[in-house]
């Protein structure tokens, strides 16, 4: 088991590492939207390369951010119903869900989009649009990001197959939010041990 948590640690570790570095693209796109937005407004000219850079930017995030929002736990859950259950069954259900549905459909996903991927670059696709951009780096876009996806769905896998087996601590904060509230909770119990509120 220590050989497998070590592969999910180095999944995690680059996936963690390419998520920071493409989240900035969000600035970079919001960058993108305020000057076209001002060009247009004040020279009343408007290019659609812009406009498809914005959404590449944002389909860049979102397929390449989603890997790394999965193993810091902030993606969708339904954490009411799940934390009424009991913890054995939270990590049975956790484990499942991984095998079952995260698992196959990324699969499926990498594998018709590769060759989309492949035609549109053969071609060297362009947009529709007059003056638009290349449509093949988005569409191997889709191919990286669920790549990303499954070799994290992997590190998951491992990760909560170790927790059941007892070989690792289970912290079970459901991320960031979490984490942040209970440390402002530990402050706030330490400020009030130490007489400063009330």
């Amino acid at each position: 088991m220590k050989g497998l948590l070590a592969i999910s640690r180095v999944i995690d570790a680059v996936n963690g590492f390419i998520g920071r570095k493409i989240a900035w693209l969000i600035l970079v796109a919001v960058l993108v939207a305020a000057v076209n937005a001002i060009i247009r407004k004040v020279f009343n000219v408007s290019s659609n390369a812009w406009l498809e850079l914005q959404w590449m930017l944002f389909g860049a995030v979102f397929l390449m951010c989603a890997s790394w929002t999965m193993q810091v736990k902030e993606h969708i859950r339904i954490d009411i119903v799940n934390n009424l259950l009991p913890r054995r069954l939270r990590h049975w259900i956790e484990l499942l869900g991984h095998l079952i549905f995260l698992m196959p459909f990324c699969v499926l996903i990498v594998y018709h989009s590769w060759p989309f991927f492949l035609r549109s670059y053969e071609i060297n696709e362009q947009s529709l649009s007059a003056g638009g951009l290349p449509q093949w780096p988005a569409k191997g876009l889709v191919v990286v990001g669920f790549l990303m996806l499954t070799f994290q769905g992997i590190s998951e896998i491992i990760k909560q197959i170790a927790i059941m087996r007892g070989d690792l601590a289970d912290d079970d904060v459901h991320g960031g939010h979490a984490a942040a509230e209970a440390e402002a909770q530990r402050l706030l119990d330490q400020a009030k041990e130490q007489g400063l509120a009330s």
